[in-house]
């Protein structure tokens, strides 16, 4: 829950939704490349193949123990599609799949507009958990306790989070460090807002 009332509308785009899946069965990745020829496979240099799907715009990695890692979806659900999807693809090319995938989210990463100027000199020491060495890179790391996650914040009031589970707890996330911003004085917003 958020601390005070914010004066900036906070714009949030979830970027990148990492998850994990298992057929538990093997797969013969040599089966899927002649099947699917424009299917990425270079064993010599990397394990798995890499199977693209333009909608939802995923990149699926395959392994042959059967374990999947998708990535590049715009939400929860975007992934577990994207991944059922391949599994569908799968099996329509003759690749014999018998069960349904196991899918688990891994990583959400999420780009937030705060819509104010941060006081990072004064945060580092204020949000606790934090790092900021601005001769080494222009944001601060701020790692939060609940919900857990990774958040880059930067003066400009644009911040990266990570790590987390659900989309839920970025929004939860952002809530609970704006709501601290604004009740220590570490963002001072436009007069236009």
């Amino acid at each position: 829950m958020a601390i005070g009332l914010s004066k900036a509308k906070v714009q949030i785009e979830i970027v990148n939704v990492v998850a994990s899946a298992s057929i538990d069965q093997r797969i013969e990745l040599n089966a899927i490349v002649k099947a699917f020829p424009n299917i990425e496979y270079r064993p010599e240099i990397f394990p798995g193949l890499v199977f693209k799907l333009k909608k939802p715009k995923t990149a699926t990695l395959i392994f042959g123990s059967g374990k999947m890692v998708c990535t590049g979806a715009r939400s929860e659900e975007g992934a577990k599609r994207a991944v059922r999807l391949v599994v569908a693809e799968l099996k329509n090319g003759g690749i014999p799949i018998v069960g349904k995938p196991k899918i688990s989210i891994q990583n959400i990463v999420a780009y937030v507009r705060l819509g104010g100027d941060i006081d990072l000199e004064r945060a580092v020491f204020v949000l606790g958990r934090s790092m900021y060495e601005p001769e080494q890179f222009p944001g601060m790391v701020h790692r939060m306790g609940e919900p857990k996650v990774v958040i880059l914040i930067f003066s400009n009031g644009k911040l990266v989070v990570a790590g987390a589970k659900k989309e839920e707890e970025i929004h939860q996330a952002v809530a609970n460090l704006q709501g601290q911003l604004e009740m220590d004085d570490l963002i001072h917003y436009a007069e236009s807002q």
